[in-house]
């Protein structure tokens, strides 16, 4: 019997683990005004996940590395249970903080291993296939759960949200026990192997794109939806409706991302998006207060920035296609650490200068990531025009 069903289930869970990230910055003027904290305090909670993330996922990883697939699984989402349980029933936001670094912990622990069993359960050939189903699902619930927590949380205390992804999280416990086979762990690669790639020059400008690239993404993404109510002057049902424009056009960038990378290259693909991203981030600084155009802008915007996740993928696995997951989870680690930085200096932008400035500052980091881009394209020593399929490298899907 085919194992594809056992990796949609994962892929639905791990869509799961995602909204529990990412609803704070669809929530954040909500979790503000009901911790009695400003919004920019409020935006740390996305700096606190992401530095967990970054930082205690590798070491997690390694020191759990000989543990059973299916029981590390179940351990993740239990404590994953746990996070959201904090964030409920316990009072304060110091507790809240705690919260996320509980949740940020087992979902990085989480998504690392089930992409591990999603590769082994995948068929002969599909393991690329397989990575790429449950990579969706995580980033589905960019496009989808913070819209609808968005609504949810308009509609009744948003507490309930993180009670409710909680409580599917014990069900998605039972599920995993039953359907998912005992897969046994693995030798841990040493912390310092993985970093050992970093003494190329090449890979290190290369994740820098990744940084400056999410970093600015991050500084106006992290205060999106104050943004939208204060600045751009829209309503509850507007600001829902943005965030679901918002997360389309995110699925379609990434898509034609990919699509791109294999026709023109990526360097090409990879330069463009992050000066078109940069423009979409300028023209909200120009024309963000008008409701009439904020829709448009707003999709252009995150289209413009997930073209480029697809390309940049691509580009760091060329880099060292024999050491692809290492790239993938450096890439994965370098993602989170700028998205904390993003949020930290957002907070510093909402506090000392105004909410609106935060996407001309977003756009400068963005600016920086083309350039830098640039650079990274020269070092690896890429043809202007090189495609992706002129490269043999590990199918990792999109």
């Amino acid at each position: 019997m085919s194992n594809a069903w056992k990796i949609y289930m994962l892929a639905v869970i791990s869509f799961l683990v995602g909204t529990s990230e990412f609803i704070i910055a669809g929530i954040l003027d909500k979790v503000a005004e009901d911790a009695g904290v400003s919004v920019s305090a409020a935006g740390q909670l996305i700096t606190v996940f992401s530095l967990a993330y970054a930082f205690g996922t590798p070491i997690l990883m390694a020191a759990t590395a000989r543990v059973e697939r299916r029981k590390l699984l179940i351990y993740a989402l239990a404590v994953f249970a746990v996070g959201n349980g904090i964030a409920v029933l316990l009072p304060g936001f110091g507790f809240l903080m705690a919260s996320r670094v509980v949740l940020a912990l087992s979902t990085g622990v989480f998504v690392v291993t089930a992409l591990t069993v999603a590769a082994k359960l995948a068929a002969p050939g599909k393991q690329g296939s397989a990575i790429a189903t449950l990579v969706m699902g995580f980033s589905t619930s960019l496009i989808i759960g913070v819209p609808i927590g968005r609504v949810a949380a308009a509609a009744y205390d948003w507490k309930l949200i993180f009670a409710g992804i909680g409580l599917l999280g014990l069900v998605a416990i039972l599920l995993i026990q039953f359907t998912i086979p005992r897969t046994d762990g693995e030798e841990p690669v040493p912390i310092g192997k993985q970093l050992a790639l970093l003494k190329q020059p090449k890979i290190v400008v290369a994740l820098l794109v990744t940084f400056f690239w999410i970093g600015g993404y991050s500084i106006a993404n992290t205060y999106l939806s104050p943004f939208l109510l204060n600045v751009s002057g829209l309503s509850e049902q507007g600001v829902s409706a943005g965030l679901f424009a918002f997360g389309i056009a995110s699925l379609i960038g990434s898509k034609l991302g990919g699509f791109s990378t294999d026709r023109w290259g990526a360097p090409r693909t990879l330069v463009i998006g992050m000066l078109l991203h940069a423009v979409a981030l300028v023209l909200l600084s120009l024309a963000g207060q008008s409701a009439a155009v904020i829709f448009p802008l707003l999709m252009l915007w995150s289209f413009a920035a997930w073209s480029s996740g697809p390309t940049q993928q691509y580009h760091l696995i060329s880099l060292a296609p024999e050491a692809s997951g290492i790239m993938l989870s450096l890439n994965t680690s370098m993602l989170q650490l700028a998205m904390a930085a993003g949020a930290g200096l957002g907070g510093v932008v909402v506090e000392q200068l105004s909410l609106s400035s935060i996407t001309w500052i977003g756009a400068a980091g963005v600016t920086i990531a083309a350039v830098t881009a640039v650079a990274s394209v020269r070092l690896a020593g890429y043809g202007v025009g090189k495609k992706a399929s002129d490269e043999k490298l590990l199918d990792v899907g999109a």
